[in-house]
């Protein structure tokens, strides 16, 4: 396999006592999903969070492109092209598609947002998407449904030019049609070369979607698998601890 974009070596976190994170070793490679699973409480939102920036790692290694970078705030994620989509998906309810896509970041021309040249660049990153879902781009976030939602909140990503995109929970509270759109459009996001990490507790999204698990354990990567190589009790064994033999893919 090619050189991961993302690499992190024996990463630690702490608070207080607490070990959350005991020497992690993650990889992400682009154009594949890599699924981060675990119990609650295993340390995937801290391990999220340091890539993110958020809370920095207190000791370790992350490398970018094989060179060595630091994440000391949400800005030097987003330099590198990392970008998370929380569960919560931090979208604006009274504002519509385009502002929700540029907020922050809005184009300019002449002292003024450049509204035509947003929506341009909107209509593109749902294009590259090969969404369908969205009947016009100046519908208030309000009027969407959940995976309307999750929609917009990726292709912001895209428009971001990500290269390394992460989705935390993102078919938690869907229908069944809903979580196929977002699956598909997660496959997608792949597809187009992007490195896409998704924490999920379905297992039935992960073995659809995913190429590579990896899955931690009270703040341990216990097991590191290829998707064919591996089935749902094996995985569920890694979680629950009654497997603990790393496995590397």
């Amino acid at each position: 396999m090619n050189q991961p974009i993302i690499e992190l070596k024996s990463v630690t976190k702490s608070f207080g006592p607490v070990n959350v994170l005991k020497g992690i070793d993650f990889t992400a490679h682009e154009g594949r999903v890599t699924a981060l699973v675990g119990d609650n409480g295993a340390g995937k939102s801290t391990l999220i969070k340091g890539l993110a920036g958020v809370q920095p790692y207190d000791g370790g290694e992350v490398l970018f492109e094989g060179e060595p970078v630091h994440l000391h705030h949400p800005r030097d994620a987003s330099r590198h092209g990392i970008e998370v989509v929380y569960q919560d998906l931090a979208l604006c309810d009274n504002l519509d598609i385009v502002q929700n896509m540029f907020l922050g970041r809005e184009e300019m021309a002449t002292g003024a947002f450049d509204e035509g040249r947003m929506e341009v660049e909107a209509a593109a990153a749902l294009q590259s998407l090969n969404v369908r879902t969205v009947s016009s781009l100046r519908q208030k976030v309000a009027s969407l449904s959940g995976g309307q939602r999750q929609t917009v909140a990726i292709a912001r990503a895209v428009v971001k030019q990500a290269r390394v995109v992460i989705l935390d929970e993102p078919t938690a509270a869907l229908g069944v049609a809903q979580t196929e759109q977002v699956l598909n459009l997660v496959r997608r996001l792949a597809d187009n070369g992007v490195a896409v990490v998704i924490i999920s507790h379905n297992l039935q999204d992960v073995f659809q979607v995913a190429d590579d698990i990896s899955v931690l354990y009270l703040g341990s990567m216990t097991a590191r698998l290829r998707r064919e190589d591996t089935n749902a009790d094996d995985v569920v064994g890694y979680i629950t601890g009654t497997k603990s033999m790393e496995a590397m893919a």
